[in-house]
């Protein structure tokens, strides 16, 4: 039996009651959506820092390592390769890259292949850093979605993934 049906409503199924009146099902339901899934990834980030702050990383600095770290054996991509992954600006890239080379965890070289690309690449320092936090953040992961079955969370992420796919094309 789903929580509706067994009279427990959320925060959504609020606003949506209110909305029922003057929109289409079709609407209610994507705005729905829309909202449960804004909520929970605010969530997730949330706890995912609280959990994260205690070990001295913050989720943006853990995030930028593992995408070099994803990167190959050289754990090198340039700024443009990283913007595009991390889905940032230039101007926000080129900060994040600062940050985190004055803390040793990676460094900036102008790519001999074109000198108007940068690229970074990660530390000996940055990826023993990563490594010692990744389990924080896949354990907060796992705790906060750990009410969704196994199953369910497979057909969400199926959905989820046609989704960006229609939006964002195939990787």
């Amino acid at each position: 039996m789903d929580q509706r049906s067994a009279g427990q409503q959320d925060y959504v199924d609020r606003l949506i009651g209110a909305m029922e009146r003057t929109h289409e099902p079709d609407v209610t339901e994507a705005k729905a959506l829309a909202y449960r899934l804004r909520r929970l990834a605010h969530r997730l980030e949330t706890d995912i820092k609280r959990e994260l702050a205690p070990h001295g990383i913050e989720l943006w600095e853990l995030e930028l390592l593992a995408c070099l770290i994803r990167s190959g054996p050289d754990h090198r991509l340039s700024a443009g390769r990283l913007m595009a992954q991390l889905q940032l600006t230039s101007g926000a890239i080129t900060n994040r890259v600062a940050r985190l080379e004055g803390k040793g965890w990676l460094v900036r070289e102008v790519d001999p292949n074109d000198r108007r690309s940068v690229l970074v690449t990660l530390t000996p320092a940055g990826y023993e850093r990563a490594l010692e936090v990744f389990s924080i953040k896949t354990d907060a992961e796992f705790s906060l979605l750990a009410s969704i079955p196994p199953d369910a969370q497979r057909r969400i992420n199926e959905d989820l993934r046609s989704v960006l796919i229609t939006l964002e094309g195939p990787a």
